[in-house]
């Protein structure tokens, strides 16, 4: 890709990406919404090689935090208006913070943990992995801190129904013992991480939302307490929630019983396996 021309002419602008971006995170919706919610989630930054970034770099390393600044590969595109995670009602994308922007530029505050060459580790990471990375910018607290900023519609009182749901994560979760043998099972047998996006998913509540597919269950299946189905990806996690006080119970997965005992298979090995530690379907 040719880098931006020092001069615009209305037309087109290119951009040449300074290297790749690795996290923990593969998927869009393993993604947290902002850094600050996966504040202990780690990634790099690898720079290309022969682009005089080593020099580039210099000084860096005496600032605790900087700016990313990245495109949004993954995005599906330019939306005029969207429903953010914190919103009732569509927003304006320019006053959000949504990838779908006519131009997908993202911007990241992070932790700055260390260089070592080309690489830039940082700490509370909110991209995914294979991003392409087009700059590297200090985060000053004098210049880029306004502490009597307000938050905008965020601010905005009750207005036809238009409050944000959850502006912040104010739940406790917590998990039964069942859903943690599941967990570990999962982790320790097939590599799959899942408790740390369920803990923030659950956070923010027991509310469906467009960004969080949970559905009530009947009261008849429920138990005591208010019981719900997360969909996390192909997999559904049951949990009851009491005021301020989620409880995990059981994980489940998300194909019916036609596909996970279908012959030839029509399910992933995990999930088949799953199925036959634990077989019980979800109502």
């Amino acid at each position: 890709m040719a880098h931006k021309s020092a001069r615009w002419d209305g037309q087109a602008i290119s951009l040449a990406p300074i290297g790749t971006f690795r996290s923990p995170f593969q998927e869009r919706m393993d993604a947290p919404r902002q850094a600050p919610v996966a504040a202990e989630a780690e990634g790099r930054v690898e720079l290309f090689p022969g682009r005089g970034f080593e020099d580039a770099l210099a000084d860096l390393e005496r600032f605790d935090h900087i700016w990313l600044v990245f495109w949004f590969d993954r995005n599906a595109g330019f939306r005029p208006k969207v429903l953010p995670p914190r919103s009732e009602v569509k927003r304006g994308v320019f006053a959000t913070r949504a990838p779908y922007r006519p131009n997908p530029i993202g911007l990241s505050a992070v932790e700055l943990l260390g260089i070592t060459d080309l690489t830039v580790r940082v700490r509370g990471v909110d991209l995914l992995d294979g991003t392409p990375i087009l700059d590297l910018k200090p985060y000053v607290p004098y210049s880029d801190a306004i502490p009597h900023a307000n938050h905008g519609w965020l601010d905005q009182p009750a207005v036809q129904g238009a409050r944000p749901r959850d502006p912040l994560a104010s739940y406790a979760v917590s998990f039964e013992a069942l859903a943690l043998e599941q967990l570990d099972y999962l982790r320790a047998e097939h590599a799959l991480e899942l408790r740390g996006r369920i803990e923030e998913v659950l956070r923010l509540g027991p509310t469906p939302h467009a960004y969080r597919r949970i559905r009530k269950l009947a009261p008849e299946h429920a138990g005591e307490l208010p019981g719900y189905v997360l969909a996390l990806k192909d997999w559904r996690v049951r949990f009851a929630a009491l005021e301020q006080q989620i409880t995990v119970l059981s994980l489940h997965s998300g194909y019916r019983a036609s596909q996970l005992y279908a012959e030839p298979p029509r399910a992933p090995e995990v999930h088949r396996a799953f199925a036959g530690k634990w077989t019980t379907l979800l109502p």
